[in-house]
């Protein structure tokens, strides 16, 4: 058997890759052996004595698959949990993301003058102290909020023209006590 490491390690660097990778023509190892500079180990490689082999490939086509399938839900089941249901989705880092959805609905709402700032504070002070589960009880809230004070304001308008009205009234009847008193 003839040792061919200065071989391998010259063709190694001349095609530029690593030792492995290199097919040495096992018919050949006479011819080969008498290479011992990089020119002659070039004449090889162009000979096809000396050839570099592909790299094995390593496909993820399955990890790819697997990962679509984690992404819709599976494997996660029971059996694949590992660490306790805080560790693995922790209680705060739901409340931060909830919050920050909430505020920003609330900036959003300010912002596009559909909530002014009185009640833009009452709803953020609400968030805050955990009244709203989600954005949709927050936006329901925030429509009920708005219906309330329109409403009110509806009454308030009426109430205020009724006021008027018994005023004016009060004063005609008034006008006529007069006009009577000062006939008799």
């Amino acid at each position: 058997m003839v040792c061919l490491r200065l071989q391998k390690r010259l063709a190694a660097s001349v095609l530029g890759c690593g030792k492995k990778r290199l097919w040495l023509d096992p018919n050949e190892p006479s011819e080969i052996s008498l290479a011992n500079s990089r020119m002659s180990i070039r004449k090889l490689i162009k000979d096809g004595i000396i050839i570099r082999r592909n790299t094995t490939i390593h496909s993820r086509a399955r990890a790819r698959a697997f990962h679509e399938a984690r992404a819709k839900g599976r494997h996660s089941g029971h059996g694949k949990r590992r660490g306790a249901k805080e560790a693995r989705m922790p209680r705060k880092v739901l409340w931060v993301r909830r919050q920050r959805v909430l505020r920003r609905l609330l900036r959003k709402y300010r912002t596009q003058k559909k909530i002014d700032k009185h009640q833009y504070h009452k709803f953020y002070i609400g968030s805050k102290g955990n009244q709203f589960k989600n954005k949709k009880v927050l936006i329901e809230a925030i429509h009920k909020s708005k219906s309330e004070k329109i409403r009110a304001e509806k009454l308030a308008q009426q109430q205020e023209a009724r006021r008027q009205k018994n005023a004016e009234l009060r004063k005609r009847k008034q006008a006529k006590r007069q006009l009577f008193g000062e006939n008799l």
